[in-house]
């Protein structure tokens, strides 16, 4: 992401870089190592220090250098700065257009209720008609987006396309993600609180969360996330993608055995449909986690690595 900086209109000015991973803000313990999954080990190790509150707290703080280091409503606060010099100033800026706060801050809205999804513009248009007082027409809704992606607001996943054993069609749209999941908490006007009484909504930008981190690792090893979902609905929240051909499958849940089954359960299926004929088969299958006491790897080979426990 660029670094140029400018200056805002609240308490501090904005430094327009990337938001930071659990391992370089230093909340995570970096016990397990993205690049060491990519050999396979037959064993892992690692204690999770991350409660739910805690998970919730860096979810809704983001990973804005700025933040870090600040006391905790502080650094709360700083999101909602950050969305509000966005919707106030820096889609402005873009291309010279003007646009109406009011309607980015519902699109922003809108966005933050879709992380995680395929929506199309079609869906995003309806979901404004039903929780707003006003709406965008699909191309409106199109230049939009495309100014948040030029400022660094919005990076959608693009889908991943393997070597299949069957021809099964494999859904092409992006996943729409914001850069990091305070944006999307901010654009709503909650906080850890509201996310912990609403488990739903916290595993969706819980979601947005890992794959910040995911890319951010993935980027020193030379790699692309991307995800995969195909027609009969069989997903991957993240496929780490590597330029010597290796990758790894990730599924996201915010933990218990249940989702953790239903994530390995998943992924065994998809890697079951990988032509190895044609397409090597995956270094390692993940589901990552937020809440979970140890970082292990299953008698079936899925590695079970708490977001907590995660580096490069």
């Amino acid at each position: 992401m660029s670094n140029t900086v400018h200056s805002g209109t609240g308490r501090i000015g904005w430094i327009k870089m990337r938001p930071m991973s659990l391992w370089e803000s230093q909340d995570s313990t970096g016990e397990v190592s993205l690049a060491e999954l990519f050999t396979s080990p037959t064993q892992i190790g690692a204690i999770n220090k991350m409660d739910i509150e805690k998970v919730a707290f860096l979810t809704c703080r983001g990973g804005w250098p700025l933040a870090v280091d600040m006391e905790r409503e502080i650094a709360l606060d700083q999101a909602f700065d950050y969305v509000e010099a966005v919707e106030k100033r820096d889609i402005q800026k873009v291309d010279g257009v003007e646009r109406d706060p009011v309607r980015v801050h519902r699109l922003m809205r809108s966005l933050a209720r879709n992380q995680g999804s395929q929506a199309s513009l079609g869906t995003i248009k309806a979901d404004l008609m039903a929780n707003e007082s006003d709406t965008l027409s699909e191309d409106t809704i199109s230049s939009y987006i495309k100014a948040l992606k030029e400022i660094f607001v919005v990076e959608d996943s693009e889908a991943w396309n393997p070597n299949l054993r069957s021809k099964t069609a494999i859904r092409t749209s992006d996943t729409r993600y914001f850069t990091d999941p305070s944006i999307a908490t901010a654009a709503l006007g909650i906080g850890p609180n509201d996310l912990i009484n609403d488990l739903n909504t916290f595993g969706l930008l819980f979601e947005t969360m890992a794959v910040r981190d995911l890319r951010v690792y993935a980027e020193t090893l030379n790699g692309k996330v991307y995800h995969y979902r195909d027609k009969n609905n069989l997903e991957c929240d993240a496929v780490v993608h590597l330029r010597d051909g290796r990758y790894g499958l990730v599924e996201i849940k915010l933990g218990g055995d249940d989702l953790i089954n239903e994530g390995a359960a998943a992924l065994k299926s998809l890697a079951k449909k990988i032509d190895p004929k044609k397409m090597k088969e995956p270094s390692f299958m993940m589901v990552l986690i937020g809440v979970g006491t140890y970082a292990y790897r299953r008698e079936d080979g899925v590695y079970v690595v708490p977001i907590g426990c995660l580096k490069d």
